[in-house]
């Protein structure tokens, strides 16, 4: 509607609104989570989780709202009619810019659950944003490296016993947990430094998903895989606040839970580690095709 605007001033007002919107609506955040932390009733717990995630979601749809406002981007989403709200979902996607986290917000807000990241446990220092991504019970993980292993082998396992400590918030409400299983956003230097088998793609991370399925495999009803495009070329953050994307193409499957791979240890059991990996390589190579 307001696409007309120059790029700089679409940008100051995109930023001006979204910025309002977050300091009126994380405070209602924390106080809604700290009320739902002091309160022992199972039952008015769920109700102010509910709430929490009410405010959230108008956050999200007040950014989606500005996107529509100023930009002219042709959006063209496929497979959304399969999203259920009543679900519990594990959201893979391909990752090429800070850009794919509004995406994912414009698609599935009030489609499906509340998607939630699993986040590096430094994040929650970040301003203002941090606090609001604890009081959603978003996941904060310190994972461990090989070489902390190695030189600390009592502490193999504790990825899993975390994970799994962190999903039992998810057991009240319905959710989708997220994971852009690459790792890392797409660049060239990365591609090539890891020699990517794919044309589009980096290689998939297994582990993060095969932890998620070890601790939530009981609770989850179906995976949701997206693929992202963006035909004019991968934008960034500020060409989306100043209403620079042209295109952007999202393509939705629901697929069914391996069940084979449900109750595996990933990190114990070599052959259902194997079975993970040609699993989640199989998706991989049907997303590279698919872009």
């Amino acid at each position: 509607m307001l696409s007309f605007l120059p790029a700089p001033l679409t940008l100051i007002l995109t930023s001006t609104l979204a910025l309002t919107s977050t300091l009126v609506l994380v405070p209602v955040l924390l106080v809604l989570a700290l009320i739902k932390l002091l309160l022992p009733f199972a039952a008015a717990r769920r109700l102010l989780g509910r709430g929490v995630i009410a405010v959230a979601e108008t956050w999200i749809a007040i950014n989606n709202g500005l996107i529509r406002l100023f930009s002219q981007a042709d959006w063209q989403i496929e497979g959304i009619e399969q999203l259920r709200r009543e679900d519990w979902y594990l959201v893979l996607s391909n990752h090429q810019s800070w850009v794919d986290i509004l995406v994912l917000q414009y698609l599935s807000n009030r489609r499906m659950p509340f998607l939630k990241f699993f986040l590096k446990s430094q994040l929650i220092w970040v301003p203002f944003l941090g606090l609001a991504w604890w009081a959603l019970d978003f996941p904060f993980m310190k994972r461990l490296t090989r070489e902390q292993l190695e030189r600390r082998p009592e502490l193999r396992g504790t990825d899993v016993a975390a994970t799994r400590k962190a999903c039992e918030k998810f057991s009240e409400l319905p959710v989708s947990v997220m994971n852009f299983v690459e790792g890392t956003r797409f660049t060239e230097k990365k591609h090539a430094l890891q020699q990517s088998p794919y044309r589009h793609l980096l290689k998939p991370k297994a582990g993060g998903v095969a932890f998620v399925l070890e601790a939530m495999g009981e609770l989850l009803h179906s995976i949701i895989d997206i693929t992202i495009v963006y035909p004019d070329g991968k934008p960034t953050l500020v060409d989306l606040l100043s209403g620079k994307v042209d295109r952007v193409r999202v393509h939705v499957r629901r697929r069914e839970l391996p069940k084979e791979l449900l109750g595996c240890s990933y990190e114990n059991d070599p052959a259902a580690r194997e079975r993970f990996q040609r699993w989640i390589n199989q998706i991989w190579a049907e997303k590279d095709q698919q872009i």
